[in-house]
């Protein structure tokens, strides 16, 4: 039972400390005071704690804080906290882009340099270890009335089939009427194809061979040189190349249809990088052929990962081209075709298929791409599965596969309405696919509209949720400090103690190896219920300890000793412990990956407990679309639910 202070203790609390503040405070706010010292009192107690649990601020040296706008954890244990230029122009045209580790150990912190703007990239766990981090941001968003010169996409052409050709940033296009516009990133053409052709007179007799040579194009955005009118258009038109000569001057030249003054989006970057935990460095990789800022990136039963929607180098949505990362090449190659909204949630069921819930974090017309189902890669089709309730306010949900992943259910829980939509729904869904005909169901509801929930896996098999607001990034003050348990075996949610940061926008949640959850990140508009006041990005740290780990302390939890740091043919390990009598489950944990609400990466796998005198032995599934390639936490759980500090296991 919760902890519950005596009738007279309570008295003492509210009634004599009111007497002391009420010398220079109004009733009102004495009262207030008294609530809070209070509430501070009871959330304190063991009883309490036991129940609901507890959290606590991290002391975060100022020259380590960040806009952290990305957050994974590594096989380290340490987590990689990613800001680049954290949604702040200032540090983008300064080219400052940061970086931080964290190790929550030892709680320290240290700087990693970071080469690219890595915000609203894309990540995904590597089988070796190694986290990938792919796309970015190439230019800030222009809002309407703020863009001062006509821009827009370039299509860059080049018709010789002997050499590519680089346009360096700063390219100068000339239309016909005389108006130049200027490049605004480099940009490499290939060279165009030849084709070899034969063809037949109509009696029979062979013609000799043809030559036919299709144009390559790349695209660039581009902004005229001067204001005004004059550079706008909305009619097709080839432009030349200024500086080129020669062939190079016939060959090459760009085609635009609209270069206007509207709102001009964000853009990506084709960067991509790895992450090396044990170096602590960024390592370059091959650029995807597609710029991506705000890709999903998750990763395949072979190890190999998926790169999906995005904004691509002219602030567009990726009409539908994939591409596939190969961490044994370190090279991209051509994904199945299908548009999706960016940030779309996309998790490997058992059997490979993917099935998107429909949870998305924006960007994309509100009438495409939004319907949940399941997607063959193989043969690229995609099975639409409708029937979500509030099926308008899928944007800014949370999505995950409950645990234990063999029974195949996800769930989606909140959101709201496309882009900057007062609706939000409290309203969580379920899907079983091991059912004959999948289909939705209207699971228990949350306390109220959430957009931005972070929902998290426990080794107990429940699910934390935490944070989030009513309203669009948090306006009108309305970020929600609440926090709840979700019971997948009885569709139940229960009350867990209360945040004191609030998170929306930009933030995340994650599991750490010790059993506890991190919160960090939240990027309101507005810091006032009034919206007067221009929000300002949260910085603090804080950490949920569940109540699995108050009462008893830490000798209460089941240990592990030293094992195998991988699973052997047969999917087994071993472990010595003197617990062995009281441990009855065993949970794999893939470390989670997450941005914008998005995790995908997140994943618990129920494994086969054998248990000796003095040791235990875990088997897992060896079906990698159960159990994808990668490093893993292995927790060890007690009959009260208590797990032990996680070991790391990769599985091949």
């Amino acid at each position: 039972m919760a902890y519950r202070p005596s009738k007279k203790l309570k008295k003492t609390l509210l009634g004599g400390g009111a007497v002391v503040v009420l010398a220079g405070l109004n009733a009102p706010a004495a009262v207030s005071f008294a609530e809070a010292k209070y509430h501070a009192y009871k959330i304190a107690q063991p009883g309490y704690k036991a129940r609901y649990g507890s959290w606590q601020q991290l002391d975060v040296p100022n020259e380590f804080r960040l806009n952290a706008i990305h957050a994974a954890l590594l096989r380290t244990g340490k987590v990689l906290l990613i800001a680049g230029s954290g949604n702040n122009q200032k540090k983008f045209d300064a080219g400052t882009f940061d970086t931080i580790l964290w190790d929550p150990v030892r709680n320290t912190y240290k700087k990693i340099p970071t080469p690219e703007d890595f915000f609203c990239a894309g990540h995904s766990q590597l089988p070796d270890g190694r986290l990938l981090v792919a796309g970015g941001t190439a230019r800030y968003e222009v809002l309407d009335g703020e863009v001062k010169r006509a821009g827009g996409g370039m299509r860059v052409k080049n018709e010789s089939p002997d050499k590519a050709i680089t346009l360096k940033k700063g390219t100068v296009f000339r239309s016909p009427s005389g108006v130049e516009y200027v490049s605004k990133f480099d940009v490499t053409v290939p060279k165009a194809k030849r084709d070899f052709t034969i063809s037949y007179f109509k009696s029979g007799q062979m013609k000799p061979w043809e030559t036919k040579v299709t144009a390559a194009e790349a695209r660039v955005f581009v902004e005229a040189r001067k204001e005004g009118p004059r550079a706008l258009t909305t009619e097709a038109a080839q432009y030349k190349v200024l500086g080129l000569k020669g062939k190079d001057a016939d060959n090459v030249y760009g085609i635009a249809q609209r270069l206007t003054t509207e709102k001009q989006d964000f853009q990506g970057i084709k960067a991509a990088y790895e992450f090396d935990p044990v170096a602590e460095k960024y390592v370059p990789v091959a650029p995807m052929k597609d710029a991506r800022w705000y890709p999903t990136l998750v990763t395949l039963q072979d190890g190999r990962v998926l790169a999906v929607s995005g904004l691509n180098d002219v602030g567009d949505v990726v009409p539908g081209d994939n591409e596939i990362y190969d961490p044994k090449t370190k090279k991209w190659g051509k994904g199945p075709f299908r548009y999706f909204p960016t940030y779309p949630a996309l998790f490997l069921t058992q059997g490979g298929k993917l099935f998107y819930t429909g949870s998305n974090a924006g960007y994309g017309p509100a009438e495409k791409g939004r319907v949940p189902g399941l997607w063959d890669l193989r043969k690229n089709t995609f099975q639409p599965i409708r029937g979500i309730a509030d099926p308008d306010q899928l944007e800014t949900s949370a999505s995950l596969l409950l645990p234990p992943a063999q029974d195949q259910k996800l769930m989606v829980l909140g959101g709201g309405g496309v882009g900057e939509s007062e609706l939000s729904t409290g309203r969580t869904a379920l899907i079983d696919l091991k059912a004959a005909k999948p289909a939705f169901r209207t699971g228990a509801s949350l306390p109220q509209g959430t957009r931005y929930l972070s929902s998290v896996l426990l080794p107990d098999d429940t699910v934390f949720t935490t944070g989030g607001s009513k309203q669009y990034r948090g306006r009108s003050g309305s970020d929600i400090l609440k926090a709840q348990f979700y019971e997948p075996a009885s569709d139940s949610f229960r009350e867990a103690a209360e945040p004191t940061v609030g998170r929306n926008y930009h933030s995340e949640a994650l599991l750490l190896p010790d059993g506890r959850v991190a919160t960090f990140g939240s990027d309101p508009l507005f810091d006032d219920k009034d919206n007067t006041k221009l929000g300002t990005f949260e910085q603090r740290v804080e950490v949920f300890t569940p109540p699995y780990l108050h009462g008893g302390g830490a000798e209460a939890r089941p240990v592990l000793g030293e094992g195998p740091e991988e699973l052997d043919q047969n999917g087994r390990a071993t472990f010595p412990t003197k617990d062995a009598a009281r441990i009855t489950r065993a949970r794999l944990m893939r470390p989670s990956a997450v941005t914008h609400t998005t995790d995908v990466e997140q994943r618990s796998i129920e494994l086969r407990l054998i248990k000796g005198k003095d040791a235990v032995t875990v088997e897992a599934p060896l079906d990698r679309t159960l159990v994808p390639p990668g490093w893993y936490m292995l927790f060890a759980v007690d009959k009260d639910g208590r797990p032990s500090v996680a070991r790391w296991l990769r599985v091949d």
